[in-house]
């Protein structure tokens, strides 16, 4: 996949140069069409005959019986193509196998590990993973320091991170994502203190200076902040209307009490709303507003604050202030003809304040949920969150966003056309800074293929760790990543061959993973580079490899989780079978509604038998559970040493990598929403199939089967899965794992028909 136009015009901004593809850089291509270049040169590593039969022997010496490589784990470490791709399955020993081909790559062929990089995706799996290599060269009585092995093993990040700082003028770049309480983690979209500050600024600057954007922000405001509109022919419309002459009388008392709560908060009046009660007309009867912004030209209703007495009610009066209220919101939605804005609580009044008073410190001051999104979110960790999607499918944010079809976004469009304006402001503002910041996306675009003269001068020694490659779960990666990497391998080939130009440029890439695993692509990730990987890493000759034992589970749970994701595009001919030697008697995967006394049970049972456990959750609602039913045991259980203790609670996504005697899956794994912008941005990356409108939505529909996938698999012998009965989940749209749940199996126990304790 070349570098897009969106992807050239971005890196060309960054430093104002003018940009041009280099001759070895890759040029995208359809599937199915001829690759009209090769990323690697004709070689192939010189595993002859006679060393691989020393090396076996080797390792029946040096490693115990259970850990001798299978054949097709000898395929991967033995492959001699410089392309390799290696579909590795749950449990199936990849780690160790990866481990293995680079003690082979460097103790019996001679390579430097200053030539090679393992790439792995969290620091804790690359802290794993260097143990694993420690391990396996003092077997082979190799010392390797710590510092060595850290200087192999590394994260896309930590790799990149030497070779900006390696470029004129960035020596001492700071990171964003790293600023001030950050976790560090970059693909954690949630923006800290002390990035939002640096947002706000760059925000109250633009506010004043850009009359456009000014617009743009005060349409969205009121779009965002004005009440919803109901039909006048909603059932619970129809039902209130019949009382609005009695609310109509009662308004005034109504309003006054309300507005004292508002005062005795010190949250009213709020400075750029005039305190003008002004009466409108509903449904043919006065009603009172207690404002008006004459910026927005809108009406404010102030509403009752959650953290006022629910009970709370007028003197004389039948129903509490609340409800009372509630009716008064009901039909303001169905019949108010004028722009309006209904503050519900305190806390939307301060912010709405810190906006008409332009505070620097409190932003914005209005949440904004774009479609799609699971919930809203202060508007400027909307934009970071959304920018940061489109850019790290390899896309320039404004470039995107101008070709997005406006239609198709809908009311968005005033979000997105106020994001192209802020993104680029805000990614200048940061430069500015001394020392400058830039964001890990700008750093991957910077040295990606739209930018290949930026990497022609970095130092041999940070292009030359870049010439063999190896990757773990390479299934997650995402657009902007690929580039980057097959940028830099272009450059490491570029420049063997002129150091050698008589002979071949040995550069290789070895990718493990597994698309069935992919559960990362609302953050950008896409299985797309995995499955057209001969197609996106074109070489004369690649080495494909299936990984199909599984020395974790018993053989049901395989079926199980395999059965969910039959539907899923995938490489052909998968099939996983179990290969343990010492599993645990076979027992089905057990699906259950949210039966807490079953959870319980089931838990201490496990926790008796000095089993490993792992409680994987899903929402909000599942650690209420956790909460109500099992919080004791898992407390006392945090009590022993870290070595003794056997429970681990976690999302289902941190799970990845871990396993347990008996998991417990709590919640089902759905996808409900459409995402009408990550549609077009699918679009735009060229992630949609010929004429798909909606290839994000397909994708995480796709996606939600993988999850639930992950999550059985990582059980050795048991799996308990508690979801809603079907009744709750047959929605219209709504995709559910869960549903694909047979009755007629042996590796699915469905007892929700049998009694459900949801609550």
């Amino acid at each position: 996949m070349s570098s897009s136009p969106f992807l050239q015009r971005w890196a060309s901004r960054l430093f104002g140069e003018k940009t041009a593809p280099a001759d070895n850089t890759p040029a995208r291509v359809d599937e199915g069409e001829p690759a009209p270049f090769m990323l690697f040169d004709d070689w192939k590593f010189a595993l002859t005959p006679g060393l691989r039969k020393r090396i076996k022997a080797d390792a029946a010496q040096r490693l115990p019986e259970h850990a001798q490589p299978s054949a097709a784990q000898w395929k991967m470490i033995f492959s001699q193509a410089p392309a390799t791709t290696v579909m590795a399955g749950a449990g199936s020993g990849k780690s160790t196998s990866l481990a293995m081909r680079l003690l082979v790559m460097h103790h019996y062929l001679g390579y430097s590990l200053d030539s090679i990089t393992v790439i792995t995706f969290t620091r804790e799996s690359r802290k794993d993973f260097i143990k694993k290599m420690v391990q396996l060269f003092d077997l082979w009585e190799i010392n390797i320091s710590n510092g060595q092995a850290q200087g192999t093993v590394r994260t896309f990040h930590s790799r990149l991170l030497p070779q900006v700082h390696s470029l004129p003028g960035l020596a001492d770049v700071r990171v964003f994502e790293t600023l001030g309480a950050g976790t560090g983690n970059p693909f954690d979209l949630r923006i800290n203190e002390a990035q939002r500050s640096l947002m706000n600024a760059c925000y109250s600057e633009l506010l004043n200076r850009d009359p456009d954007f000014r617009a743009r922000i005060g349409a969205l405001r009121l779009h965002t902040l004005r009440l919803k509109r109901l039909s006048p022919e909603h059932p619970e419309v129809k039902k209130r209307a019949v009382v609005t002459e009695l609310a109509a009388r009662r308004d005034e008392e109504l309003c006054d009490l309300i507005e004292d709560h508002w005062y005795r908060a010190g949250v009213w009046p709020i400075e750029g709303i005039e305190p003008d009660r002004r009466t409108v007309s509903i449904n043919g009867s006065p009603f009172h507003c207690h404002g008006y912004i004459a910026e927005l030209d809108a009406w404010v209703v102030l509403g009752l604050d959650p953290a006022q007495n629910p009970q709370m009610s007028r003197p004389g009066a039948k129903l509490s202030v609340r409800a009372e209220w509630a009716v008064k919101r009901t039909l303001f939605q169905a019949f108010c003809d004028k722009p309006l804005i209904w503050l519900d609580n305190y806390d939307e009044g301060r912010r709405l304040w810190g906006a008409l008073a332009g505070s620097s410190v409190s932003g914005p001051g209005f949440d904004y949920q774009v479609a799609g999104d699971q919930a809203g979110a202060p508007l400027l960790d909307a934009f970071f969150a959304s920018a940061s999607f489109i850019e790290n499918l390899g896309l320039d944010v404004a470039s995107a966003i101008a070709a997005m079809d406006a239609d198709a976004l809908g009311p968005d469009r005033l979000f997105f056309q106020a994001l192209a304006h802020f993104w680029p402001a805000f990614n200048q503002a940061l430069r500015q800074q001394t020392p400058p910041i830039m964001t890990y996306n700008t750093l991957f675009a910077l040295l990606g293929e739209g930018a290949p003269q930026h990497l022609e001068r970095l130092p041999d020694a940070l292009i030359a760790p870049m010439t063999h490659v190896l990757v773990d779960e390479f299934q997650d990666i995402s657009p902007q990543i690929v580039s980057w990497l097959r940028a830099s391998l272009a450059e490491a080939r570029r420049r063997a061959r002129v150091a050698q130009p008589s002979q071949a440029a040995q550069t290789s890439l070895l990718c493990v993973g597994d698309d069935w695993q992919s559960i990362y692509g609302w953050r950008g990730s896409s299985t797309h580079y995995f499955l057209a990987f001969e197609q996106e890493f074109p070489a004369s000759s690649t080495t494909r490899v299936l990984l199909s034992d599984n020395y974790r589970s018993q053989q049901m749970i395989i079926d199980a989780a395999e059965h969910l994701v039959r539907p899923v595009r995938s490489l052909p001919g998968k099939k996983a079978s179990a290969a343990g030697v010492h599993l645990p008697p076979a027992t089905a995967v057990q699906v259950l509604g949210r039966d807490g006394q079953h959870l319980s049970q089931r838990l201490r049972e496990h926790h008796r038998q000095g089993h490993s456990v792992l409680i994987l959750f899903r929402g909000v609602s599942d650690k209420s559970l956790i909460d109500n039913e099992v919080n004791e045991i898992i407390l006392a259980d945090g009590q022993r040493p870290i070595e003794q203790r056997q429970i681990r609670l976690m999302s289902v996504h941190s799970a990845k990598g871990l396993q347990a005697d008996a998991v417990f899956l709590l919640g089902d794994c759905t996808y409900a929403a459409s995402s009408p912008y990550r549609n077009e941005v699918y679009r735009l990356a060229g992630l949609a199939g010929t004429g798909q409108v909606d290839g994000y939505d397909a994708a995480q529909r796709d996606e939600v089967l993988r999850l639930a996938y992950v999550g059985i698999t990582r059980a050795v012998g048991h799996c308990y899965w508690y979801v809603p009965p079907p009744t709750r989940r047959e929605q219209a749209g709504v995709t559910a794992a869960s549903a694909r749940v047979p009755n007629d199996t042996v590796f699915f126990t469905d007892l929700r028909s049998q009694g459900d304790a949801f609550s």
